[in-house]
């Protein structure tokens, strides 16, 4: 299939890109690059050995949207496009409500005009909100994200949910990821975040490389073993993988579906912090800090039903995601700005 990737450049869209090419799909990537790197496409086509079709656009904005996917004669859609740091969406609720609803509006309008059947939906595990039990499952409540990034995730989920409903021609596939993390293998593609990292393993690298000075652990008086958040660390190539099973799926048996991408086992802040020291040799600079506002202590899911339904389960352990994310920053110490 022709696949047009819309922020393909990110983080977890560059890795599905080469999924996609390793699966024999022909892809096509558009990116603003606001949240990623054009040195991103040249590291594609080292790694594929193929040729990258890539447009540098705004994927709100319709015309040339459109115009990509009549000229490259789309197939199916992968959606990873819009602004995703859960702390920064409590800052600027209005810049995410607009940026990423307007970007799934404008990208439907035109797939229904073009009768483009096929998408993937990179929706995530915040939808659930405060979870109503743990294991999660795509049964469960979600009706309380507890943050504006997790309530547009949920926005756009309803959106899709209807669309599909008055356009039953159209599949679609919700998958709701845990926490990514980790690199690809070659270390040439990896977790490039601004400033201060967001998530955990980012944070983790930055320190050991001697980019930030300390690592803060956001609260150690949670409810669980350790008093440390506790999560579901998912290896974003296993992550990468399970969206080829999704758009597998819509093909051979359309409709709106629902997958969980985790690995089902939840491991807490300190438990990653300990992988890593062991790996990388590393007795990391950190401190205990305050809770942040939005975090819930516990979550992982219940993967139960993608391995069903589409064949897959993660398979790397959070092993290999401590070794591939520092193998990644030790050759990119400044990310892809770097020179290595």
């Amino acid at each position: 299939m022709n696949v047009l990737l819309t922020g393909g450049a990110g983080y977890i869209g560059s890795h599905t890109a080469i999924a996609l090419l390793e699966s024999g799909h022909d892809i096509v990537i558009a990116d603003n690059f606001c949240q990623s790197s054009k040195e991103v496409i040249s590291r594609l086509e080292e790694i594929s050995g193929h040729s990258i079709r890539h447009y540098e656009i705004d994927v709100a904005d319709r015309s040339p949207l459109k115009e990509i996917c009549m000229d490259e004669k789309i197939d199916a859609v992968m959606h990873f496009a819009g602004l995703k740091s859960v702390t920064k969406s409590l800052d600027e609720p209005l810049l995410y409500y607009e940026v990423n609803l307007s970007s799934i509006l404008s990208l439907c309008d035109i797939m229904v005009e073009l009768d483009i059947r096929n998408l993937v939906f990179s929706s995530s595990a915040t939808v659930y909100g405060e979870p109503e039990r743990i294991p999660l499952d795509e049964h469960c409540r979600t009706s309380k994200a507890t943050n504006p990034y997790g309530s547009t995730k949920l926005f756009i989920e309803q959106i899709l949910k209807d669309l599909q409903n008055a356009q039953p021609l159209m599949n679609i596939a919700l998958l709701r990821y845990f926490n990514p993390a980790g690199a690809h293998g070659s270390a040439r593609i990896g977790e490039d975040p601004e400033g201060v990292p967001n998530n955990l393993v980012p944070f983790v690298t930055q320190v050991a490389i001697g980019n930030l000075e300390e690592l803060v652990v956001h609260g150690d008086d949670y409810d669980t073993a350790d008093g440390t958040c506790v999560r579901d660390f998912i290896h974003v190539c296993d992550l990468a993988e399970g969206h080829v099973a999704a758009l597998s799926k819509l093909t051979s048996a359309p409709g709106l579906v629902v997958y969980n991408l985790g690995t089902g086992r939840g491991q807490s802040v300190k438990e990653v912090i300990e992988a890593f020291e062991d790996i990388s040799g590393i007795a990391l600079n950190k401190r205990i800090g305050p809770r942040r506002p939005g975090d819930v202590p516990i979550t992982f899911c219940d993967p139960s039903l993608a391995e069903q339904e589409l064949g897959w389960r993660a398979k790397r352990t959070i092993v290999d995601i401590c070794r591939d994310a520092w193998r990644w920053q030790q050759k990119n110490p400044k990310g892809y700005k770097s020179t290595a």
